[in-house]
């Protein structure tokens, strides 16, 4: 599939084309002026057919000598009804194919077709060739720099063994270097990340395909890049200052496996920044059962440092998540203020030990989440939800609904997903459902003890049911309190409120929310031993 832009000021012949073109399976936008035309360049096209009278020759010369200007430049199929005038003029070099009025509609979909798959090839061989894209941009006074990436990566499929996905390399005025996984394949997809500090003037990105980790023969394709920048002046400028470096855990390196996919900033209530990360998944720790009945998710969701600064913005304490699930004091380097840690453990915990060969610099997320889990960030960016499905597939880690095999887990839409909020004292929490017509309940966490949820706070919990089962379907829930192991049984469990329940659509992102209670909207205070069934409508 091509990305084509139809510049065409017959509305009729316009149209034709249009459908003709997306009826052979291209992405087409059109436009009826040379002005419309030059703003469409921005959805970087990578073919452009061309009326050269629109309405006059003048106009599509002077709009054939524009597309040459975008970087990467579109192929130009020119169309005109009397191609010798073209001929002698210096802009006839810059077309590639003139088809003379009018054009048959198999020509030109076939015509289409070769150069989509010539451009493709040109840029994997661009890419290959070591010869990156560059992209500069200039700087009043020293700040910290976000560049907003959009990548795609034709032909990868993060759940196909081979074909994941391209690696892209930023290299900032031939020294700092950072890494994308371009984990979406074909989709186009803007990456944000923090390029660090920059000085006043001239400044330089360049973007490449990584040889090494990147999946044989799937090629990285830039489509568009724009820079912000923030100042002292800028209120989340200590946030973008401080975001943390993360190095890759040296054992995923080319293995497609455990990626940093989003991560995100909370301002806390003692002036401290504490950041998170959302991994794909987790190749150790938690196992991929007890994410989903623990925490309703499969990814890993790990807080990795927090800091604390003075009213002049330095650093003045640093805590970092390391190995054993320990606070310890962050001791290593910082690029500005910076700190560099690096992924150590397969639950991905931290530390400032050695960095490894690549390293990930996402722009955080300032959130906030006093009314919500820490899952709500995934709800918001709902293809973390998605390649995580995808990387469980392609690892073997799933298995057919309604069988046991040890660790695994069925398909992930076929789960219910619970949010509440709990507050338990020497007691722990697991939900069971009902549907219509059916006289038993299916529990979170499978009967075993250390699978239901012991943390206070806003938790959730997924539940296992038949595929395709639809909201209407579900009769009631059940909030089951069971008694911390080694105690007398004394505690107690409290379900402030139940916030949501959903499924996961056919792509794995998270469906609407269909708790509706009636008068029964908690709390519910439950001893040990005791249950609690609450109807969902």
């Amino acid at each position: 599939m091509a990305r084509l832009l139809v510049v065409e000021d017959d509305p009729n012949q316009a149209a034709l084309r249009t459908l003709i073109l997306r009826h052979a399976g291209h992405e087409v936008f059109t436009a009826g002026s040379k002005e419309e035309a030059e703003r469409l360049l921005a959805e970087n096209p990578s073919l452009v057919i061309l009326d050269m009278h629109i309405p006059d020759l003048e106009q599509g010369i002077s709009l054939a000598r524009a597309i040459k200007q975008q970087r990467p430049a579109p192929r130009i199929i020119a169309i005109s009804g009397f191609p010798e005038d073209l001929r002698n003029l210096p802009e006839f070099s810059l077309l590639e194919r003139v088809l003379t009025k009018p054009v048959r509609s198999q020509l030109l979909v076939d015509l289409v077709s070769k150069l989509a798959l010539f451009v493709l090839c040109f840029l994997v061989c661009r890419t290959a060739s070591g010869q990156p894209s560059t992209h500069p941009f200039q700087l009043d006074a020293p700040a910290e720099v976000v560049a907003e990436v959009e990548l795609s990566a034709p032909g990868a499929e993060w759940g196909r063994t081979g074909k994941e996905a391209a690696m892209a390399v930023l290299t900032l005025d031939n020294a700092r270097t950072q890494h994308i996984m371009a984990y979406m394949g074909a989709a186009r997809h803007t990456y944000q990340v923090f390029l660090g500090p920059a000085g006043k003037g001239v400044h330089e990105l360049k973007i490449d395909r990584h040889a090494d980790y990147s999946a044989r023969g799937i090629p990285l394709l830039v489509h568009k890049v724009t820079f912000r920048q923030y100042t002292p002046a800028d209120a989340d400028y200590p946030v973008i200052a401080n975001a943390p470096v993360i190095h890759a855990r040296a054992n995923t390196l080319g293995k497609f496996t455990d990626i940093p996919l989003l991560m995100w900033c909370e301002k806390l209530p003692d002036g401290s920044l504490r950041y998170s990360v959302i991994f794909s998944n987790e190749d150790g720790g938690t196992s991929t059962r007890g994410l989903m009945a623990r925490w309703g998710r499969v990814t890993d969701i790990e807080y990795v440092y927090q800091v604390w600064l003075d009213k002049a913005g330095t650093p003045t304490r640093t805590l970092i998540q390391t190995r054993g699930h320990k606070d310890v004091e962050f001791r290593g380097k910082h690029e500005g203020q910076h700190p560099l840690l690096t992924v150590v453990t397969d639950n991905n915990m931290v530390s400032d030990d050695a960095p490894t060969a690549v390293r990930y610099q996402s722009m955080p997320i300032v959130t906030e989440l006093k009314n919500c889990s820490r899952e709500c960030v995934m709800d918001e960016y709902p293809f973390t939800y998605t390649i995580s499905a995808r990387e469980l597939e392609r690892e073997g880690k799933l298995r057919k609904f309604a069988t046991a095999e040890g660790q695994k887990i069925s398909a992930p839409e076929n789960y219910l997903v619970v949010e509440m909020r709990l507050l338990n004292k020497e007691a722990r929490v697991a939900l069971m459902v009902r549907l219509m017509d059916e006289n038993f309940y299916r529990t979170s966490h499978l009967g075993a003890h250390d699978l239901s949820i012991e943390r206070s706070g806003w938790a959730r919990t997924a539940i296992e049911l038949p595929p395709a089962t639809q909201p209407g379907q579900v009769a009631e829930i059940a909030i089951q309190c069971l008694p911390e192991a080694k105690t007398d049984g004394s505690g107690s469990c409290r379900v402030d409120s139940i916030s949501r329940i959903f499924f996961l659509d056919s792509q794995q992102r998270p469906d609407t929310n269909f708790w509706r209670p009636r008068n029964d909207r908690g709390p519910w205070i439950l001893a040990p031993g005791q249950v609690r069934v609450v109807p969902v409508r």
